[in-house]
C-alpha cells in the first residue's frame, strides 16, 4: 500500500501535468469533511486503489490539496460533496446574527457567495444539525438541505486546524493582567468560561 506523509505545497509544472494525468484515471481521492480533518487514516482512490496517509498534525485537509509520498508518488485530495444545512436571509445582518450564533457554539462554517443566495447574496453551511436548524429559524433565517463540498473556514488562531466532533479538549489562556479562562466542550457543545465571574451557554446537542 502506498503511504503518503507529506503535503505538497506548490506542485511544479511537470508535478501538475501528472495530475491532470491522474484524474483522467480516477487516480485521486474524494474524501468528506470528517475523513479530511484527521492526519492518519486509510483511503480508497476512485479508481479503487487503497492507500494510506500518514502526515504531521498541521491541520484539515483541503479540497485540491496535493500529497506526496516518500518514492515520489502523487496524490490529490478533492472535497467530496456532502448533505450539509444551507442557511440564507433576506438581510446581510440578519445572516451575520446566524453566523455569531452558530460560532458561539463552535460550530464549523463555511461561507459563500458564489451562487443565488437570495437579497442577502451570501450563504451559510453547516454539518446537519436539527436543534441549530430550529434554531436559526427562530431568528429569521432560512434553512434547507444542501450537498456540496464543505470546506468550513479555519479558525483564525488554530493554523488551519478543523473542529472534529466525538471528542473534549481545554484551553488555558493567561494575558499580562493575570486574566485567565478555560473551556471546555464535547460534541454536544456545551461551554464554561470563568474570569472573576462565570457564565454558561445554552447546551445544543448534535445530530448527523
Amino acid at each position: 500500500m502506498k503511504i503518503f506523509n507529506t503535503r505538497l505545497n506548490a506542485p511544479n509544472d511537470a508535478q501538475k501535468t501528472q495530475l491532470a494525468k491522474q484524474h483522467q484515471t480516477n487516480d485521486y481521492l474524494l474524501l468528506d469533511f470528517d475523513t479530511r480533518q484527521h492526519s492518519r487514516f486509510k483511503a480508497t482512490t476512485v479508481a479503487g486503489e487503497s492507500v494510506g496517509v500518514d502526515l504531521p498534525r498541521t491541520g484539515t485537509l483541503k479540497g485540491n490539496d496535493v500529497l506526496i509520498n516518500e518514492e515520489g508518488e502523487l496524490i490529490q485530495v478533492i472535497a467530496k460533496p456532502q448533505v450539509v444545512t444551507k442557511v440564507t436571509a433576506d438581510d446581510v445582518f440578519t445572516l451575520m446574527k446566524g453566523a455569531y450564533h452558530l460560532g458561539n457554539r463552535h460550530v464549523p462554517l463555511m461561507f459563500d457567495h458564489s451562487f443565488d443566495h437570495g437579497d442577502a447574496g451570501y450563504a451559510l453551511y453547516f454539518e446537519n444539525d436539527h436543534v441549530l436548524a430550529q434554531m436559526l429559524e427562530r431568528l429569521g433565517l432560512r434553512v434547507e438541505g444542501a450537498s456540496v463540498p464543505f470546506e468550513p473556514e479555519t479558525g483564525a488562531y488554530q493554523s488551519g486546524q478543523g473542529h472534529s466532533h466525538g471528542h473534549s479538549h481545554s484551553h488555558a489562556h493567561a494575558d499580562s493582567s493575570s486574566d485567565s479562562h478555560s473551556h471546555s466542550h464535547s460534541n454536544k457543545h456545551e461551554h464554561s468560561h470563568s474570569h472573576e465571574h462565570s457564565h454558561h451557554h445554552e447546551t445544543v446537542g448534535q445530530s448527523k
